[in-house]
């Protein structure tokens, strides 16, 4: 067996033993993608598990691991559901048609598994193209996250993958990134490596341009990508931020929900770099971000993100403010954020009127507002305006 397969076939057993079947489920289909042999269809006498061809292999691997007699036969079911899926869907590593393709994964390592989706632009096919990592809020999932945002829609547009790793109940019963424990806020630990190791494997997969990777999120996936950028400024070459917390505002539940109701303390940890936090990579200077709230948002304080765009930029960014409406009438002001020498840093999108809700968003999704302005848009255009090499001191 390669060292990946077997990763992944422990990580099944593991997932078997604990009564996670679909998750098992999934892990087998990582590993039957990404082997060199596709299951074949089950032998009537044997069932599914014996019909395919790494049983044998996978069968000595579960004696030396001193799985128990039963997890064969819960396999089975496991395998036979792969199979039925297989039969019944196109394959997911095929070549995209006209609409791109949104395909399922799991990412397994030592720290955990992450389910997630991915959307596959047409044409990709020979192109190193930009990937942006999306984290949705609190009780969403990657699908409503994807149809809220529209996201999916302006990536076929211009040519971008999307990544949307999807956090479980066991995780978080609300489905909320945990932005506000002290061991999910650190380089090289809990959900920022689990994420930032999973951005690579996408990369690696489809050779993604290594100059234009992004990280954005709504609330408490806002939060996470804040961490991102501040954590592995290396990686992502510029972050967004709807309606969320800067990093380091706080550290359990209790300073959590005080940083929602009224912004981080006086003196915002997110002002200081994190412990085990990345240093700037070799181009310099902080990793370019837009931050999108609306001033009616009783979730979380309007104040998060004011700080977070001040703890982005700096103490000595020069600021601009603008004044305008959206085409379905919503005002806001847009603040412009540069340093000394003329280099955009960041800017601040203040929605008057708008509550916790990602503006311009579509109805098809939760925490929208369609009438505000077009964040996928206006993020994608500052994205796109940020490449990472373009990045200087």
């Amino acid at each position: 067996m390669k060292p990946q397969f077997q990763e992944l076939m422990l990580e099944a057993t593991r997932l078997t033993q604990a009564g996670r079947l679909q998750d098992a489920s999934a892990v087998i289909q990582q590993a039957l993608q990404g082997g060199t042999a596709a299951p074949a269809t089950p032998a009537a006498t044997e069932g599914a598990y014996a019909a395919a061809p790494w049983a044998s292999a996978f069968e000595s691997f579960l004696e030396r691991s001193g799985a128990p007699a039963d997890t064969r036969t819960v396999l089975d079911g496991c395998v036979r559901e792969v199979d039925e899926a297989q039969q019944d869907a196109p394959a997911a590593r095929g070549p995209s048609g006209a609409a791109g393709e949104f395909i399922d994964g799991v990412h397994s390592e030592a720290a955990g598994s992450l389910h997630y989706k991915l959307y596959v632009p047409p044409g990709h096919e020979g192109k190193a193209l930009p990937l942006l990592v999306m984290l949705h809020g609190c009780t969403q999932d990657p699908d409503d996250f994807a149809a809220g945002t529209a996201m999916n829609e302006l990536a076929r547009e211009q040519g971008f993958f999307v990544l949307y790793p999807a956090q479980s109940q066991h995780a978080n019963p609300q489905r909320c990134w945990n932005w506000f424990k002290h061991n999910h806020q650190q380089r090289g630990r809990g959900e920022p490596a689990v994420l930032a190791n999973l951005t690579q494997a996408v990369m690696r997969q489809y050779g993604i341009d290594p100059a234009r990777v992004y990280a954005a999120g709504l609330s408490a996936g806002g939060a996470m990508a804040a961490i991102l950028g501040q954590s592995y400024p290396e990686l992502f070459a510029a972050v967004g931020v709807h309606s969320g917390l800067p990093p380091g505002a706080a550290h359990d539940v209790q300073t959590a929900f005080a940083a929602m109701r009224e912004g981080s303390p006086p003196t915002p940890p997110a002002a200081r770099p994190l412990r085990g936090a990345a240093k700037p990579s070799k181009a310099g200077g902080p990793v370019p971000t837009i931050v999108f709230h609306g001033d009616r948002d009783t979730t979380v304080s309007p104040r998060n993100g004011q700080q977070l765009i001040e703890a982005a930029v700096g103490p000595h960014a020069l600021a601009q403010a603008e004044h305008g409406r959206s085409a379905h009438g919503q005002r806001y002001t847009r603040t412009l954020y540069r340093s000394a020498s003329g280099l955009p840093l960041g800017e601040h999108w203040e929605l008057h009127g708008s509550g916790h809700a990602w503006s311009g968003g579509s109805a098809r999704g939760s925490y929208t507002e369609p009438r505000g302005v077009e964040a996928s848009r206006e993020m994608l255009r500052f994205f796109l305006a940020h490449p990472k090499e373009g990045r200087k001191a």
